[in-house]
């Protein structure tokens, strides 16, 4: 037998009871926490009600207070036929008549300090409780207006007040509270009442209300993204902003913005990949092209013209990086560039290099100056930084040929530090606006029309790379100032050098 028929009969009706409320309010608050609206609604109404308990608590002090001012006022001017007689005093059944008028069991009105006027049943119940609404406050008035409500019927209370008009010093009275506890329930169910339809009408309005002007335009901007996501190179799927000035406006508005802007780089890495496509393409053909030249630039080797023996190396050199850079290139678009193969070498020669590679002796209206010890030495890795550089000093040309005159390239280094600081500065006219915001991103960043904007961006990933960082210092009409700093590469020796 398992533990579930040993379980007693109650046990299992108790707790089947339990699932059951707990799948009511599932079946409730489901909805609810599914609907923005509902929560409103629900909240609304919640808040609404609040609002009333706290209004209805000096509400029903304030009824109390002013029903019994209504009886002493009432017994106040019975006791008036007592004015009327020589001796101050009635038959009974005028007296009783005026008692069942006043609602009272007893009137005392006192006067002048010692006169009383007296109108009262032969035999008045027992006093129950006494209250005095001459020194009563507002906390007080609260606090027995409840006591009446939670007494039991049938209980007598003598009421002190003021009579008037100034019709005497104070005025006693004795009443059945029953009468009292009935008005202020017929109140309380009025106002319970009243609450409720002031509940669900202001929650039906604000419902309206923030469903026109919040959930509906959220709700649309939630289908507008759905459907974009779906789809976003379809330019429908943009969404219209509104002509509201409100934070929905300023959100539908930034929405449109966004899906622009992502539809341009949807659309840029589109033609990226189908140029990557075609590049891979021209990559295969140039290699091979490459190769041929290399067999033929082989055979220079052996012609014992200085002129050629003096290139023939660095030919070489530079067929040698152009197989490779082609060998390279279809990495590009499936991975990051590849690492850097670092070492230490003289930063002079890799300069002298780049000179020849621009053919800066046959510019003499640019001139070249470079301030670099023989002994500074880098480390890096040199083909990666020799591009660097080419792409820096090749911008830096163009921009000097813009002003048609001749200038300044100058490039200098020093230790700074735990790392090499490389400047270059051209006297250009400096870089336009629009070219410094997307300065290092990939066609974005060219100051020409017809550039690619490729060179500075592969200059700054090369860099980055390196664990270093390639800034542009200075730009204007006097010249543009690019600065590399590359740390010592840190090795478990501890820092290259």
């Amino acid at each position: 037998m398992n533990q579930k028929d040993n379980q007693p009969s109650h046990l299992s009706s108790a707790h089947k009871r339990v699932g059951g409320v707990r799948t009511v309010v599932r079946r409730i608050t489901g909805p609810i926490s599914r609907s923005l609206s509902a929560k409103l609604l629900v909240l609304t109404g919640l808040f609404v009600l609040i609002a009333e308990i706290m209004i209805f608590v000096p509400s029903i002090a304030n009824f109390r207070d002013n029903w019994l001012k209504q009886r002493i006022h009432g017994a106040q001017i019975a006791t008036l036929a007592l004015e009327a007689t020589p001796d101050q005093m009635v038959s009974e059944g005028l007296e009783n008549e005026l008692l069942r008028n006043a609602e009272v069991y007893a009137v005392i009105l006192h006067r002048d300090e010692a006169r009383r006027l007296i109108l009262t049943e032969k035999m008045p119940p027992d006093l129950d409780a006494s209250y005095d609404l001459r020194k009563e406050g507002p906390l007080d008035l609260v606090m027995e207006a409840f006591a009446t409500l939670f007494a039991q019927d049938g209980r007598t209370i003598r009421i002190i007040g003021m009579p008037r008009f100034e019709g005497g010093d104070f005025i006693e009275i004795v009443i059945d509270e029953t009468p009292l506890r009935a008005a202020m329930f017929g109140f309380g169910r009025n106002i319970f009442w009243l609450s409720i339809f002031i509940s669900l009408l202001t929650a039906g309005l604000v419902y309206l209300a923030l469903h026109v002007f919040l959930v509906r335009p959220m709700r649309s901007l939630t289908e507008n993204m759905t459907a974009f996501r779906d789809h976003p190179e379809d330019a429908r799927r943009v969404i219209v902003p509104s002509s509201r000035v409100d934070e929905i406006g300023v959100a539908e508005r930034e929405l449109a913005d966004m899906q622009r802007q992502l539809r341009e780089t949807l659309n840029q890495k589109s033609r990226l990949a189908s140029l990557g496509a075609a590049v891979s393409k021209i990559n295969h053909d140039l290699r091979n092209i490459l190769a041929n030249v290399q067999l033929i630039s082989d055979r220079l080797g052996s012609v014992s013209d200085p002129t050629v023996q003096k290139l023939a190396p660095r030919l070489f050199a530079s067929l040698d990086r152009a197989i490779g850079l082609c060998t390279r290139t279809l990495q590009f678009g499936s991975a990051e560039e590849q690492a850097p193969s670092r070492e230490l070498f003289p930063l002079s020669m890799l300069v002298e290099e780049l000179h020849d590679a621009l053919g800066l002796e046959d510019r003499k209206e640019i001139r070249w100056e470079t301030n670099i010890t023989a002994d500074l030495v880098v480390d890096a890795d040199s083909d990666q930084l020799l591009r660097v550089l080419m792409n820096l000093t090749r911008n830096a040309l163009q921009a000097i040929d813009v002003r048609g005159d001749g200038g300044t390239l100058s490039l200098n280094a020093e230790r700074s530090g735990k790392g090499i600081t490389i400047t270059l500065s051209d006297t250009g006219p400096g870089l336009p606006p629009a070219a410094q915001t997307h300065l290092f991103e990939a066609f974005n960043g060219s100051t020409k029309s017809d550039g690619s904007g490729l060179g500075l961006a592969i200059a700054s990933e090369l860099i980055t790379a390196h664990g270093g960082d390639l800034a542009l210092t200075r730009t204007g009409p006097e010249g543009t100032v690019f600065t590399i700093h590359l740390p010592d590469r840190v090795t478990d020796r501890g820092v290259a050098q």
